[in-house]
């Protein structure tokens, strides 16, 4: 899908030389600038970007500055620079600036931020955070610049037609817990959602939601969600991907209702007892923010990097003196000054691809180990659970089935974890179905988890085929013309079986249907639809 923001066509370049020191980005920013007249929309923002800079570089800057021109100001490490490309059909200008760390020496934050609009739509923003550090390991909380909270009040910053403030939003009613909801499943959302919830009784969250928010403006939604509101998401979502009782959870880009409940880190309310464990929470929030901003906002497209902006300048500053009465000498000139910013360029983009390899080697190292203890974890479940089959025991023989549809999708959560999965459709067709007999829906979900799942398990010696019966008057059959396309995690699956009760009624307060297939990488049985017949031509 198209991004929300759109530049000119990207180019490359880079920033300056810490030698031995290793520059790493840490966070990107895109947003719209509020106010209808782009023009005076990015002068404005222009502006206070300028005033941020000069109060960090400790002197008067120049009046090019000032005017919006192109300039370079040093000030012992506190220096800063500005490009800018103005054409008839797009205006965009840059600046850079440095700022040593206060605490830790030799490490140097630089921030680049671009303003500018192409042709007559909205005037963008763009801002990148980068270290520099000698520093193999470092230790920070990322928290976007103060700039980024001066342009929004000044300025106005918006996601679409959402306005972005420091502010954590808390949601009231119900009409806001949809509105809600949707934006979760919004495919075009580009920032995570941290979903903060109150505990029962309480009147304010656990988790100090204000600082989060301030320090990811424009990188994350933050919202709290009293109690009697927090139902909503656990109806829709199940309790497997929802949040309650004073806890929080980051919902990612991408957020489906059959998503992976670890890709959405939860973080129940016992994990926030004492402050240590709050700021460490914290932090992590402004990490995962930090990170996906870094992930789904493309340099280029999203945001603007200051050496694009620099060397696009740079070219339109020697064409237009190729194109002009300039001599071969300033010609030369300008073509030598180019092409040192592409070296500068090359060498950071070096630098940069080097840290990038580094953390992707460690993710992966990470990814890699906690794939062998869930893989130990769950032989050893098997190894157990056969135990206690060959004793003679049944795993499941004290489990309490459902006595309401209300309670079926949380049974199978708690019960047939690892084993039956409800698709998000079933899980909305369970809500309140025609079909009266939960209790026997739930049986048949639970010989699924067991009869039909070990078969699958032990491949040719049970082949599923075989297993007609799954009790008396309700049997494990081929589809046949209802067989349907079902799409299942990026891919599309052939659901051919279902379970079915005897008879040929359509009533549906009667007639039980349970579409399923076998998900090969999850080893578990996903259902597709239930409890209801399915409605296809042929019917």
């Amino acid at each position: 899908m198209a991004s929300e923001f759109s530049w000119s066509e990207p180019q490359s370049l880079a920033a300056r030389d810490l030698r031995s020191a290793r520059e790493r980005e840490v966070l990107r920013v895109a947003a719209s600038l509020g106010g209808d007249d782009n023009k005076q929309a990015a002068s404005n923002a222009r502006n206070e970007i300028l005033k941020w800079t000069k109060k960090r570089t400790g002197g008067p800057l120049p009046v090019q500055a000032w005017n919006h021109e192109a300039f370079e100001h040093f000030a012992g490490g506190r220096d800063c620079i500005a490009a800018r490309i103005s054409e008839k059909t797009q205006d965009i200008w840059a600046i850079r600036s440095n700022d040593p760390d206060k605490n830790v020496a030799q490490r140097v934050w630089t921030t680049e931020a671009v303003v500018g609009f192409v042709s007559e739509r909205k005037a963008l923003f763009g801002l990148r955070l980068l270290v520099s550090s000698r520093e193999s390991v470092l230790d920070f909380e990322p928290a976007v610049p103060g700039l980024v909270r001066q342009i929004a009040d000044k300025c106005g910053l918006c996601h679409g037609t959402r306005q972005l403030t420091s502010k954590c939003e808390t949601i009231e009613t119900d009409e806001h817990v949809e509105d809600l909801i949707e934006h979760l499943l919004s495919e075009a959302r580009t920032t995570p959602v941290f979903v903060v919830t109150v505990p029962d009784g309480a009147t304010e969250p656990i988790l100090d939601p204000v600082p989060v928010a301030r320090a990811a403006l424009c990188l994350a939604r933050v919202v709290v969600v009293p109690p009697r509101l927090t139902w909503v998401l656990t109806e829709r979502f199940g309790k497997r991907l929802s949040v309650f009782g004073g806890g929080v959870r980051a919902y990612l880009p991408g957020f489906l209702e059959d998503a992976n409940p670890y890709d959405h880190e939860l973080f129940i309310a016992d994990s926030l007892s004492s402050g240590a464990a709050r700021r460490r929470v914290s932090a992590k929030l402004r990490r995962i923010a930090a990170t996906v901003s870094l992930r789904r906002l493309s340099l280029g497209r999203d945001v603007l990097s200051f050496a694009e902006v620099r060397i696009g300048s740079l070219e339109l500053e020697r064409q237009l003196l190729e194109r002009g009465s300039a001599t071969a000498e300033e010609q030369l000139a300008a073509a030598r000054i180019e092409i040192n910013v592409l070296k500068e360029n090359l060498r950071t983009a070096e630098e940069l691809q080097e840290a990038i390899n580094d953390e992707y080697e460690n993710a992966e190292k990470r990814a890699k180990e906690a794939e062998s203890k869930l893989g130990w974890a769950n032989y050893r479940i098997e190894q157990l659970t056969s135990q206690s089959i060959a004793r003679g025991d049944s795993p499941d023989s004290n489990i309490p089935f459902p006595t309401t549809w209300a309670r079926l999708s949380d049974w199978c959560e708690q019960h047939l974890a690892g084993r039956v999965l409800l698709s998000p459709r079933a899980r909305n067709a369970v809500k309140a179905p025609k079909f009266k007999d939960v209790e026997t829906a739930a049986r048949c979900l639970l010989w699924l988890a067991n009869d039909y799942r070990q078969a699958r398990l032990d491949g040719s010696d049970g082949d599923p085929r075989q297993m007609k019966s799954v009790e008396s008057g309700i049997v494990n059959v081929r589809c046949g013309a209802d067989s349907f396309d079902f799409a299942w995690q990026d891919k599309k699956v052939k659901v051919e079986w279902h379970i079915k009760n005897g008879g040929n009624t359509r009533d549906p307060t009667r007639c039980l249907r349970i579409y399923y297939f076998w998900d090969d990488d999850s080893q578990q049985v996903v259902i597709a639809e239930m409890p209801a017949h399915r409605r296809t031509d042929a019917t």
